[in-house]
């Protein structure tokens, strides 16, 4: 299974969302989910992404997963390449790790923008919903 996360906020920081897409071998979508999350940055909601999207597999009982995911930067501390700087982003980290330790085999792999539009869309309409008045 494959699941797309994506985060976002307007303004770094300023209303954000996350999303998440799981989708079989065959890259059929199973399921979407997104999240509001308040005024974070645009590297929170990519953690919280990638939260939402270990909360669904685990919910689905999904334990082999690759997350696919446009934040080389939180891709790269995932995978011990990179140390995790920003106090903000350390309880983050710590919970994702938390959460992959109850799955099976996690995967993390850094893609385009343009690979990654249907997780984007999810935290766009998230956005959308809680931005306009």
């Amino acid at each position: 299974m494959t699941i797309n996360t994506d985060g976002g906020a307007r303004g770094n920081p300023g209303p954000g969302a996350c999303g998440a897409v799981l989708k079989d071998s065959n890259g059929i979508i199973l399921e979407k989910r997104g999240k509001y999350l308040g005024v974070v940055t645009n590297n929170q909601a990519e953690y919280e992404g990638i939260i939402l999207g270990m909360e669904l597999a685990l919910d689905r009982k999904v334990d082999c997963v690759e997350f696919l995911l446009d934040s080389e930067l939180i891709v790269k501390q995932l995978v011990g390449l990179y140390r995790v700087k920003e106090p903000k982003l350390i309880p983050m980290y710590q919970r994702t790790k938390n959460l992959e330790a109850r799955l099976r085999e996690v995967h993390y792999r850094a893609v385009p923008r343009e690979k990654n539009k249907d997780a984007d869309a999810v935290v766009n309409k998230v956005l959308d919903a809680h931005t306009k008045q």
